[in-house]
C-alpha cells in the first residue's frame, strides 16, 4: 500500500473515533393525559331516595315442580321450551360470579352456574342455555323489553327495583366493604372522607357511598375491572362494593386488600319479568332444590370459599 493511501485511510479512521457533531434535539412537553376507561364519571349528586316500602326478600311461594321435559301447557316454562333455550343476563367482569375463563374463552363463576342448574330443570341438561352480557344499569331494562328471561347477576334486591321486575328468593347474602391498596391506610368507611372512591354505575354501591359522613368522592364505571384498572393507575384511591365482588379483584391484584368492616348488608336475587310469575314461583322450586340437595353448598365450596367458611344457602322467605 502506498503512502499516500495509507495517510487517506488513516485519516477516515479518525474522522470515524471522533464521530460528526450530534444535534441537540428540541425539548418536548407532553401534557399528561387522564386515560380513565370509557364511561368513567363523577357522581355529584346521590340516588334520588326510593319512597317505594315493601319485604324486600319475600318472593313467590313454589307449587309442585314439573320434571324436566314436562313444563306445564301454557306456561312461561312452556315456551322457553319450545324455543330451544333459557335466556340469561348475566356479567363477564366480576371474577368468581360471572367472567370469561382466559384458557376456555367461556363463561363461568357462580352465578353462571346457577343459571346453569335453571336450564337443567327446563330442560333436563344445561347445554340450552343462552348466556346474554348485559351492564349493571341494563339489569331491568332487558327483563322488561323480553330480551332476557333471567338476569342472574349479582343483583341486589331492593324495593324500588321490585316495582319494576320480581325476584327470586334470595340465593346470597353479601356485604358492602372497601377495597384499598395495602398499606394506604383506608381501612374503615371513616377513612375515605375526601378520598376518591369507585363503585359501577346501576348498583346499589353507590348510595351507600353518599350516606358516609364526612364524604367521599364518588366515581362511577362501566365494569368493576375499570374500577380497578384506576386504582392500579392511582386514579382512584378505593373501590367499595359487595365483599362477594371485591374478592373476585383481590385474586386478579394480591396488592389490593378488603377493609373488615361493612358498610352495609345486600340480598342477591334473580331477576324476572314482572308479567311472569310462574317462571317466579319455578325459579323458586329451583333454588329451594339446590338448598336441600347440597347443589348449593357444591356451588359455594367451587366458587366462593375465598370468602370464608360458608354460611349456608339463606332461608327462603314467601309472602304467600
Amino acid at each position: 500500500m502506498s503512502p499516500r493511501v495509507l495517510a487517506v485511510l488513516l485519516g477516515v479512521s479518525a474522522l470515524a473515533a471522533c464521530g460528526s457533531p450530534t444535534a441537540v434535539p428540541p425539548a418536548v412537553t407532553v401534557t399528561p393525559v387522564d386515560a380513565r376507561p370509557s364511561g368513567v364519571q363523577e357522581v355529584t349528586a346521590a340516588p334520588a331516595p326510593s319512597s317505594a316500602d315493601c319485604d324486600r326478600e319475600a318472593s313467590l311461594r313454589p307449587g309442585p315442580q314439573p320434571a324436566p321435559g314436562a313444563m306445564p301447557p301454557g306456561s312461561t316454562m312452556a315456551a322457553i321450551a319450545q324455543r330451544g333455550r333459557l335466556v340469561v343476563g348475566v356479567d363477564q367482569d366480576t371474577n368468581l360470579f360471572g367472567f370469561r375463563d382466559p384458557a376456555s374463552g367461556q363463561l363461568e363463576g357462580f352465578d353462571i352456574d346457577v343459571a346453569r342448574e335453571i336450564a337443567r330443570a327446563i330442560f333436563g341438561s344445561s347445554e340450552h342455555l343462552d348466556l346474554r352480557v348485559v351492564d349493571a344499569d341494563q339489569r331491568e331494562s332487558v327483563l322488561q323489553s323480553g330480551l332476557v328471561d333471567l338476569v342472574v347477576r349479582t343483583y341486589s334486591i331492593t324495593c324500588e327495583r321490585k316495582q319494576l321486575i320480581d325476584f327470586s328468593t334470595v340465593y346470597l347474602y353479601a356485604n358492602q366493604k372497601i377495597l384499598a391498596p395495602k398499606g394506604s391506610g383506608i381501612d374503615s368507611a371513616a377513612k375515605l372522607g375526601g378520598k376518591r372512591v369507585c363503585a359501577v354505575s346501576g348498583t346499589t354501591s353507590l348510595a351507600k357511598l353518599f350516606r358516609l359522613d364526612p364524604k367521599p368522592v364518588v366515581l362511577s364505571a362501566s365494569t368493576w375491572t375499570d374500577c380497578l384498572l384506576m386504582l392500579q393507575q392511582g386514579q382512584v384511591d378505593a373501590i367499595s362494593t359487595d365483599d362477594s365482588v371485591l374478592a373476585g379483584l383481590v385474586q386478579q391484584d394480591p396488592n389490593v386488600g378488603i377493609a373488615p368492616a361493612a358498610i352495609g348488608t345486600e340480598p342477591y336475587g334473580i331477576g324476572v319479568k314482572k308479567e311472569n310469575p310462574d317462571l317466579v314461583r319455578f325459579v323458586n322450586g329451583v333454588l329451594d332444590r339446590m338448598r336441600v340437595d347440597g347443589t348449593w353448598q357444591r356451588l359455594y365450596g367451587k366458587w366462593l370459599q375465598t370468602l370464608g367458611p360458608s354460611p349456608g344457602p339463606p332461608t327462603a322467605r314467601y309472602q304467600d
